[in-house]
């Protein structure tokens, strides 16, 4: 039987709503720039990034149906994972309208996610790793592309972080401070503090390869964690 998980709840939980057709499984546009010159044959193309796209459902309703509750389920935006994916979830955003009117008539809809390019594993968690001064973790990216993870670190006065041997960061703490590095978003906080002042280094330079990466600290730290390190497209 084909289902959708939304924000944690299954879609076999709703009264009376069917998942008659999945999303296919395919890979995120490359949005790029293409330039011709006159003169050279060919083009020149600069790859932007992956872009969101979206995926369609095909819903459906029988039995003794709740369509409130059906409208409520879909009025959201999180994580979405597809039965025909079921070790992974994405980000989503439901931005165009659906037609329940529809539904209710013909017992049939198309709801259509936004997703985010990257979708993420549900098993891998958060793991967390107690720190002592100059020691060094190792943490496998098993996707299939480079990942932007998210670290928390707990610690004092100044951290130097290294990825596989270079420097990327270092942190000023306040005593015994822990702050989390959104490396995708580009931003450092504490709660709804945001905290990139006391972060030197460059975020784009903190991605981890496909495979083992080792993550080092310098200074001192306490605790951390990592989430988002594998990846996929």
């Amino acid at each position: 039987m084909n289902y959708i998980i939304l924000n944690g709840v299954k879609s076999t939980k709703i009264q009376g709503l069917m998942i008659q057709a999945l999303p296919s499984i395919s890979k995120p546009q490359i949005r790029s720039n293409i330039e011709t010159i006159d003169g050279r044959d060919g083009d020149i193309v600069t790859k932007l990034g992956y872009a969101a796209y979206d995926k369609q459902l095909l819903i459906g309703l029988y039995g003794d149906y709740n369509i409130d509750e059906i409208i409520e389920y879909f009025n959201s935006e999180g994580t979405v994972t597809f039965s025909n994916e079921d070790d992974k979830y994405y980000n989503f955003q439901i931005l165009e309208q659906i037609d329940f009117e529809r539904l209710i008539r013909y017992k049939q809809a198309v709801v259509t996610l936004h997703v985010q390019p990257f979708k993420y594993s549900l098993s891998e968690g958060e793991p967390e790793y107690p720190v002592r001064d100059e020691s060094e973790v190792q943490i496998n990216n098993s996707g299939n592309i480079f990942s932007k993870p998210i670290l928390t670190i707990s610690g004092s006065d100044t951290c130097d972080i290294y990825l596989n041997g270079v420097q990327v960061f270092s942190i000023a703490f306040s005593t015994n401070e822990s702050i989390t590095i959104d490396t995708e978003a580009m931003e450092a906080y504490s709660g709804n503090i945001l905290k990139n002042r006391i972060v030197t280094g460059d975020y784009n330079n903190f991605y981890l390869p496909i495979g083992v990466n080792r993550i080092a600290f310098i200074g001192e730290v306490a605790n951390f964690s990592i989430k988002n390190y594998s990846r996929w497209i």
